[in-house]
C-alpha cells in the first residue's frame, strides 16, 4: 500500500474479529517501531506483546479497573501491546531537562506511530489507548520503578471501519514565516 494511502485511512478501530493476529505481522509492525528515530539515538522503548488470552485477560482487570474501565473494550482486542518507556540516554536526559521537552514521549509517539501504519499497512486495525491503570499495568508486569507503561496500542483484525473524523484544514493550522 502506499503510505499517503496509509496515513489517509488508517483509523482507531475498536471492535475486532475474533481472529488472532500472526506474531509475524506483530513483528513487522515492531520492526517499523524499532527503526523510528529518537533524540540522540536513545530508543527510548520497550514494547511488551500481549498475546495469550489468559494473561491478556488477567492484564485487563488491572489496567481497566476503576475508572478506567470505559477501556474494557480493548479486552476484546486479540493483542495489546504495552508500551514500556525509559528516560532515554544521558544525552537526550540533558536536552529534556533544558529545553523542558520530554523527547522521549515524543519519541514513543514517533515509533508507536510507525507501529499503527504498518499494521494498517497489514491489514490491521489498531487504536492507542491512554486511559489505563498504569500503576497496576506495571505492577502486574513486575516493572522497575525507573519504568513506566505509557500507552497501550490495541491491535486485531477490524470488525467495523470507523468513519473519518473531522480534521482542521491546512489554512487554520499552518502559518509561514509567522505565526497567525
Amino acid at each position: 500500500m502506499e503510505l499517503e494511502k496509509v496515513i489517509q485511512e488508517r483509523r482507531s478501530v475498536r471492535k475486532y474479529q475474533e481472529k488472532p493476529v500472526e506474531r509475524e505481522k506483530i513483528n513487522a509492525c515492531l520492526d517499523a517501531a524499532r527503526l523510528a528515530p529518537s533524540a540522540c539515538n536513545s530508543q527510548p522503548w520497550h514494547y511488551i506483546v500481549i498475546d495469550d488470552p489468559k494473561v491478556k485477560e488477567d492484564f485487563c482487570k488491572e489496567a481497566f479497573s476503576g475508572v478506567y474501565a470505559m477501556s474494557k473494550w480493548a479486552e476484546k482486542a486479540p493483542v495489546l501491546v504495552a508500551v514500556v518507556s525509559d528516560k532515554g540516554n544521558f544525552t537526550s536526559r540533558i536536552g529534556n531537562f533544558f529545553r523542558r521537552t520530554e523527547f522521549y514521549l515524543v519519541d514513543q509517539g514517533i515509533s508507536g506511530e510507525h507501529f499503527v501504519l504498518r499494521a494498517h499497512d497489514l491489514g490491521l486495525g489498531t487504536c492507542w489507548i491512554g486511559w489505563l491503570n498504569s500503576d497496576k499495568a506495571e505492577k502486574f508486569f513486575h516493572l522497575p520503578k525507573s519504568k513506566k507503561i505509557e500507552h497501550l496500542i490495541a491491535v486485531g483484525y477490524p470488525a467495523e471501519t470507523p468513519d473519518p473524523r473531522p480534521r482542521e484544514t491546512l489554512e487554520n493550522m499552518v502559518s509561514y514565516n509567522e505565526y497567525k
